[in-house]
């Protein structure tokens, strides 16, 4: 794959660790991305984490943590740029022309701002959980990215950053000359795994594995997962998503196909589906394990890597910002 546009923009809310379904879903994507020559921005959405609750409990652990998962998977910090949201000051600063090109309405029909106000804990909706597309407008747009790769879910969201950047090049910048492109979404074909309790799997469910697990907590975990009462097992996602869930797990992994992996299992139940899909996960994140737990031993090479992304994205930011200021007939 040659990348048209080698700048990629993606990110994450510190909520918590990363899990199988954050790994097979978006990260494993991030690393082959990195590999096939992108370049690779990285937001640690710290702000954002506001949105939907009233304070960052453990906020600066759980920074660390998602630095620490990024490293042990595979993002190099020296063709990478991971930086947190609230590190740089140009790029919060245009959500101030971003909010003047869209209006309200148009945020509260959006769809995803829709669901998460549906979702929250809180008994009245914020200004910023409402403001929260043009948050990530401008967490996309300070970098200039071709492609931001999102979830079917997160498109509206990326639907906003285009209008705001095609609003923002009609009304101020020259003709010919956008100050923003309109970023293109890079679908993931990426599998939805459940949680264990046959549910969605969600760091704040208490049902998935996560990639800090140990081995033996991972078995513990995969044993307790929901199944059903039929011994002979097959893949049929519809019929049986929660035995098709685990097999689909056991089976990336493993590189192959779920269905022949059920094929093998065979009339051997749950028990040895499941004592299957535990070797297959132990195996495949054993050497990504390792290399996080000797990481974690060097923290302050944690925030070494913050502060050397922090201090590029500041740079870029600080350079769109005066981009934008000048098109807009404010360099005083």
């Amino acid at each position: 794959m040659t990348l048209a546009h080698p700048r990629v923009l993606t990110g994450d809310r510190p909520t918590g660790r990363f899990h199988l379904g954050h790994y097979f879903g978006t990260l494993q994507n991030r690393v082959r991305l990195q590999s096939e020559g992108a370049e690779l921005f990285v937001v640690i959405a710290d702000y954002q984490v506001l949105t939907d609750r009233d304070v960052a409990e453990r906020l600066a652990e759980y920074v660390e943590e998602l630095v620490l998962d990024y490293l042990a998977i595979g993002i190099d910090p020296e063709r990478a740029v991971i930086f947190t949201h609230s590190a740089v000051p140009g790029l919060n600063q245009l959500l101030l022309p971003f909010l003047s090109l869209i209006s309200a309405s148009e945020l509260h029909r959006n769809p995803t701002v829709k669901d998460e106000i549906a979702h929250s804990q809180q008994a009245a909706v914020s200004g910023l959980m409402l403001t929260y597309p043009v948050h990530q407008a401008a967490d996309i747009l300070f970098c200039k990215p071709g492609l931001v790769p999102v979830g079917q879910d997160q498109l509206p969201h990326l639907e906003a950053t285009r209008t705001i950047a095609r609003r923002f090049n009609a009304r101020y910048a020259p003709p010919g000359s956008p100050v923003f492109p309109e970023p293109q979404a890079l679908l993931s074909a990426a599998p939805r795994l459940l949680g264990t309790d046959g549910g969605k799997m969600s760091k704040s469910r208490d049902n998935a594995v996560t990639l800090a697990a140990t081995e033996d907590e991972t078995a513990q975990l995969l044993r307790g997962a929901k199944t059903d009462a039929d011994r002979r097992i097959s893949y049929d996602p519809v019929g049986r998503p929660e035995v098709s869930s685990l097999l689909l797990l056991g089976a990336l992994c493993q590189g192959r196909d779920p269905q022949s992996l059920a094929e093998e299992i065979g009339d051997g139940g749950a028990a040895r589906l499941k004592s299957t899909v535990t070797d297959a996960v132990n195996d495949y994140f054993r050497p990504i394990r390792a290399r996080r737990a000797e990481l974690a031993t060097d923290r302050g090479h944690l925030r070494a890597v913050l502060t050397r992304g922090n201090a590029r994205a500041n740079e870029i930011a600080d350079r769109t910002l005066a981009q934008v200021l000048e098109v807009m007939g404010m360099r005083y």
